[in-house]
């Protein structure tokens, strides 16, 4: 059912959704137009040309106005986050870490990289397509290095060990990316490591495919492929926004709230049932796609998975690990 600007506002705030979280740029336009209407009535000599300068004077300026729906970020710097690519985001300056030993999806990759170069550039698939066990047991060794160990008790349902690739969600997902990435390719049978990646590695370590693995992750990678929420619900866009407010306060409930705000079609989207609020749901779906299977696989944050303790929900907090602030920097 479509929302009307009279009807309440989805936030729960109790306002009219007019009054609330209606489209920050409906609500720019028709300033804008209030505007430019008390000017031409206290400037009636004014020509098209010049009302055309005024107008775009004034959009210019509401284009970068600090919005509180926003959390202080101004419509075009919003803008750019959503719709620039990945080299050509503003006020945010990606690096590539010197030391990830803690980053499971490149050390993933290094094995990955390691077994094809030490035959030629590749090695043999199962017969279901996936990489063999003797990766999958180097990989699963690794996790006692993690900061997300301490959480991994019952090793049979871990995101980050298996006895199978399909069985490792964590490496499965690595997988994936180098191949989105252009980094490995199957044919044949065998996975096959690119000559040009080849050369790169031997140059430059495992550092030259930083980057290229999280535009994968970020621009490519289906953030629904492991859970059951809708297609239709897709907060991948808003992964920078999302990144910048927890990197402040690395609360999951106080993250859910702010998009939201920020985006209300978004919260639109998550229909209210007898079991789960619609702001319930969105929370869920950034735990899921934006925390526990993005955030959490890169080693950039650790979450506790337990949501009560002692009989008491506690409230979803996240500890911010060096490799987030070591990769993004903000200007803001």
């Amino acid at each position: 059912m479509k929302l009307g600007r009279n009807d309440p506002c989805p936030c729960g705030s109790g306002e009219k959704y007019k009054r609330c979280c209606m489209d920050s740029m409906s609500k720019q336009r028709a300033d804008i137009i209030d505007e430019l209407t008390q000017i031409t009535a206290m400037n009636v000599n004014l020509s098209i040309d010049e009302l055309n300068v005024v107008a775009q004077h004034k959009a210019a300026e509401y284009n970068h106005r600090p919005n509180d729906d926003f959390c202080g970020l101004s419509p075009a710097q919003m803008s750019n986050w959503l719709y620039a690519s990945f080299g050509e985001l503003e006020n945010v300056t990606l690096c590539v870490p010197e030391d990830l030993s803690a980053c499971p999806v490149m050390r993933y990759l290094s094995l990955i990289l390691e077994e094809a170069m030490q035959h030629d550039g590749s090695f043999k698939a199962t017969s279901k397509g996936n990489l063999p066990t003797k990766l999958v047991k180097q990989s699963s060794a690794l996790l006692s290095e993690f900061n997300v160990s301490q959480f991994e008790i019952e090793l049979s349902i871990s995101e980050f060990a298996g006895s199978n690739e399909d069985k490792f969600n964590a490496l499965h997902y690595a997988r994936v990316l180098a191949e989105l990435a252009g980094i490995i390719y199957r044919r044949s049978g065998r996975y096959h490591v690119k000559k040009t990646a080849q050369k790169q590695y031997q140059k430059q370590g495992i550092q030259a495919f930083f980057l290229p693995m999280l535009e994968a992750a970020i621009k490519q990678y289906n953030w629904g492929y492991f859970d059951n929420f809708s297609d239709d619900i897709d907060v991948q866009p808003f992964w920078l926004f999302m990144l910048w407010r927890l990197q402040s306060h690395s609360d999951v409930g106080k993250l859910a709230a702010e998009t939201a705000i920020a985006f209300p079609a978004l919260l639109a989207q998550c229909s209210n049932d007898e079991y789960c609020s619609s702001h319930d749901l969105l929370e869920m779906m950034i735990s899921s796609r934006f925390i526990a299977r993005f955030l959490q696989f890169w080693g950039f944050v650790t979450v506790d998975p337990r949501r009560y303790i002692d009989g008491k929900r506690v409230p979803r907090k996240v500890k911010i690990q060096p490799l987030l602030s070591h990769t993004f920097e903000f200007a803001l």
